[in-house]
């Protein structure tokens, strides 16, 4: 089954790499923080940090959790945050004291957040302080023992103000001066779990290990070195992080990605805010700059980024969710750069296929396995497809996850026999070695490059007290690429989809709120009684 496609790899690229046999992310991080100590690697607004600040502030955040939260090697904490410059430093810190990274959407309703926090068995938590009511919610039905509160508003700015509170601002935390134990970190330990929905439950999170991470920022290296040194001598990258750092995108590509190239990450807290974000690309020669379809379409449809330098622009990157041919083409009109798309998840830390850098078009694929990475696309019999025809997404390399935390029913659905990932994905292979993903297995439905899962929509909505049985399905969206559809056979016709769509605010992340709400006398089912989704994608007789 196994299958290694790199035959048309640009000549820059090797086919394998080697899997790090020592070594941490920690570590990797530190040693860009010495390298670049001079130079500044966070902005936010008018805050600017330095990478020794960096460096300096993990330090003593990392003896905080070990001394003062008495957390030991291996135990989770979670980080709960939008894009802030206590962000890469919280990381780092977990990291370098042997313990394992916890992202939280900060945006959780207080259901999620609890799954998240007990799943985990996360039992300290850095936070925003403007998400603490969430946590308040559900703090006494956790096992979080320890609370840092992340300035908001604020500089990064560490200070001694004692540390007698279990809720400890995070400042106060970052300037304790507590010794900071060496602790040796193998490639095989456990760096991040990075949570992932599931088709039939709560999310689950992929164990990602540090020698995952490593490996794949190997293979992205590989991939993105030329486009990464048209950048004179003696000059700084500047990216742009407006994707969430909690999202394995931003976190491994924006964040660790970057770093190795000393590169200024100027960070956007709020990137709904289109014209704020535009004004902070006018005051940075931006160098770099990720995003997914929805951000790339958002700004082209904004006025005023017509008027941006583009000339700094060496590398943009696309993923998350397809990139629309017609964005493709009107981005690279406007700014003179390619639209360089890859692929990947949350299980693959993340990238899995990448275009080449030096393509001189938008491909309309996502481009060519990774090095070391092996990819089969499978049928219904578990059997490989020619080259041209779809099949599942398997792939088996040195960037997929162990497996899903404590879930070993999980991992058996999720891996083939000799150990590919099915991705749920289905592609088709061209015969140059590049993939074109064509649809999806399973029924999960991608909105803004975020993964919803119909039976959690379908779940917290069955829970409204006049609602029967409800249904969802994904539907195209101009802007969101997928909008969420909920069909919803009524107990009481006094329901009104707009007094359910509140009730699913109460419960649901705003990107998995229902956009359209239609009601039925009935749900088609098969002869044993399951709800058959595909009939729902079928437009309704009026």
């Amino acid at each position: 089954m196994s299958i290694l496609t790199h035959q048309t790899y640009p000549s820059w690229v090797p086919k394998k790499i080697e899997f790090p046999r020592q070594g941490d992310i920690a570590s990797a991080m530190l040693d860009y923080c010495y390298r670049f100590a001079n130079r500044t690697a966070l902005v936010c607004g008018s805050e600017k940090i330095s990478y020794t600040q960096v460096d300096y502030f993990s330090e003593r955040l990392a003896a905080y959790l070990l001394d003062k939260c008495d957390l030991s090697r291996g135990d989770r904490v979670a980080v709960m945050m939008p894009n802030l410059p206590a962000y890469p430093p919280s990381i780092l810190a977990i990291l370098r004291a042997g313990l394992v990274v916890v992202n939280v959407n900060p945006l959780y309703t207080a259901r999620e957040l609890k799954h998240q926090l007990n799943d985990s068995g996360a039992t300290a938590i850095i936070i925003a302080a403007p998400f603490l009511n969430t946590l308040d919610e559900i703090l006494a039905e956790t096992s979080v023992e320890s609370i840092l509160l992340a300035p908001m508003g604020e500089p990064l700015q560490p200070r001694n103000v004692g540390f007698d509170s279990v809720r400890v601002s995070l400042n106060a935390a970052m300037s304790y001066q507590g010794l900071l134990p060496k602790i040796t970190i193998k490639p095989e330990d456990t760096a991040f779990l990075q949570y992932t929905g599931g088709t039939t439950g709560p999310s689950k999170g992929a164990t990602l290990s540090h020698g995952n991470i490593l490996a794949n920022q190997q293979q992205l290296q590989t991939w993105i070195d030329p486009a990464m040194n048209k950048m004179p001598e003696g000059q700084q990258h500047v990216v742009i992080t407006a994707l969430p750092l909690y999202h394995i995108y931003a976190l491994t590509v924006n964040c660790l990605g970057m770093m190795r190239y000393g590169a200024t990450n100027v960070l956007v807290p709020n990137p709904r805010d289109l014209p704020g974000l535009i004004t902070i690309w006018k005051n940075h020669p931006v160098t770099v700059f990720t995003g997914v379809n929805t951000l790339f379409n958002g700004l082209l449809n904004t006025p005023g980024f017509d008027e941006i330098d583009f000339s700094s622009l060496c590398f943009v990157a696309g993923g998350g969710a397809a990139v629309q041919g017609s964005v493709a083409t009107q981005w690279k009109s406007l700014t003179g750069t390619v639209l360089i798309e890859g692929y990947g998840l949350s299980e693959t830390s993340p990238m899995l296929t990448i275009n080449s850098v030096a393509a001189d078009e938008h491909s309309g694929t996502v481009g060519f396995a990774m090095p070391s990475t092996e990819i089969v696309l499978l049928d219904d019999a578990n059997q490989t497809v020619d080259d041209g025809q779809p099949g599942e997404l398997c792939a088996r390399g040195p960037q997929v996850m162990r497996g899903y935390w404590n879930r070993p029913d999980a991992n058996a659905e999720a891996f083939t026999d000799d150990g590919f990932f099915r991705t749920g994905d289905v592609a088709i292979r061209h015969d140059n070695g590049c993939y074109q993903i064509v649809d999806r297995k399973k029924d999960m439905i991608l909105v803004s490059g975020f993964n919803v899962y119909p039976t959690e929509i379908e779940a917290v909505s069955s829970a409204h007290p006049k609602v029967l049985e409800a249904a969802c399905v994904g539907i195209p969206d101009d802007k969101s690429g997928e909008a969420i559809k909920l069909f919803v056979v009524r107990s009481d016709d006094s329901l009104s989809g707009e007094e359910l769509t509140d009730y699913c605010r109460k419960n649901l992340t705003g990107y998995k709120i229902p956009r359209h709400i239609e009601f039925l006398n009935e749900l088609p089912k098969s002869p044993v009684g399951k709800i058959l989704r595909r009939e729902l994608r079928i437009p309704q007789a009026a």
